[in-house]
């Protein structure tokens, strides 16, 4: 009876084992070139639209980011809205939008902030906005 227990408990650690390994290879070949290498840099925005602002108006405004997507160098870009985090004194939840935006160097990133589409398309739809606060972050 206890060698029939132990195979019994053995073939499920195996399965089990086989398993946790093949959700570790579906994460690694599901996995994009995003991760926290040192030296990336993450590029992050926030913007305060002006108040008042029609939904047409913030519809247009959200083509602003769909621009900036295609600018050269971009190895991840996500747009997000504020969390309902708690509320404390240090969670600022003012904004109405963020972009996260991922380069593989500090070159990257200087080509991207001169690029002519960038700064086309901030002129463009900077009719929207009231601030905007640029936060960036090299991985070490």
């Amino acid at each position: 009876m206890e060698r029939r227990n132990f195979l019994q408990n053995a073939a499920a650690l195996g399965a089990s084992a086989a398993l946790m390994g093949s959700c570790s290879t579906a994460a690694t070949s599901q996995s994009t070139n995003t991760e926290f290498v040192s030296g990336r840099i993450l590029h992050t925005v926030y913007f305060w639209l002006k108040e008042g602002i029609t939904e047409q108006e913030e519809q247009d405004f959200l083509l602003f980011f769909e621009e900036l997507k295609k600018i050269p160098g971009i190895l991840a870009f996500h747009v997000g809205k504020p969390a309902s985090t708690t509320n404390r004194d240090v969670v600022d939840n003012s904004f109405q939008y963020s972009i996260f935006v991922l380069f593989n160097s500090m070159e990257e990133i200087n080509v991207y902030e001169k690029h002519p589409d960038h700064l086309a398309a901030a002129e463009k739809f900077s009719k929207y906005w009231t601030k905007v606060a640029v936060r960036d972050s090299q991985f070490v």
